[in-house]
């Protein structure tokens, strides 16, 4: 009798309590990487959802009619109107990707994404952002920011791409999409899908 009394008052060996703090270790280390990872998927989908939109702005003007405006005689006909699409325009922020902090775009006339004309810029794009950014934005009209992107085989296309240094080391991850006006049709061919390098560097 007295044996069980004693074997019920048995707390828990060193080993169970190892075990214990072991497993405790494991799920805090799990919950750390995936509150990391949460956090930088967090960060770049500023950079993806912002491409998209420049690329749809670059899509939507290009569907734009441009035509001069005339005064026709009677019996005469107007010019042809042609699409085109925006010329490039200057990196937000200008002086490269921000290093591991956020900028704040300059909202005057002429600064950052207020600049351009109604064919050339972020003003033809009418792409505009407000708030805080992780990332430095490019469009570029016949020139890439990321050579190793969708292919493009057209003389005239154009590329939306964003460009981050999230933990300010030397290496940057970059996110874009291109365009290309396919010369047999006219028509705008945009690639299937954002293009992905170093997502979370």
């Amino acid at each position: 009798m007295r044996a069980l009394k004693r074997y019920d008052r048995r707390g828990f060996t060193l080993v169970e309590l190892m075990i214990v703090v072991a497993i405790i270790g494991v799920l805090a280390a799990l919950a750390i990487f995936g509150v990391r990872r949460y956090l930088a998927s967090a960060k770049t989908s500023e950079a993806k959802n912002s491409v998209g939109a420049i690329t749809r702005g670059a899509a939507a003007a290009f569907e734009r009619e441009t035509a001069a405006s005339e005064i026709l005689g009677a019996g005469n006909n107007s010019g042809i109107a042609s699409h085109s699409l925006c010329d490039s325009a200057p990196p937000v922020p200008g002086g490269g990707p921000p290093l591991g902090v956020k900028y704040q775009p300059n909202t005057a006339e002429g600064s950052d994404f207020e600049q351009g004309t109604s064919t050339a810029s972020w003003k033809c794009l009418r792409f505009s952002m407000t708030q805080p950014i992780y990332y430095q934005y490019h469009y570029l009209h016949n020139a890439r920011v990321v050579p190793t992107g969708p292919a493009v085989t057209e003389a005239e296309f154009f590329e939306a791409a964003a460009v981050g240094n999230l933990d300010a080391d030397a290496v940057t991850s970059s996110f874009s999409r291109a365009g290309q006006v396919v010369a047999a049709t006219g028509q705008l061919a945009l690639a299937t899908q954002i293009h992905i390098e170093n997502e979370y560097e």
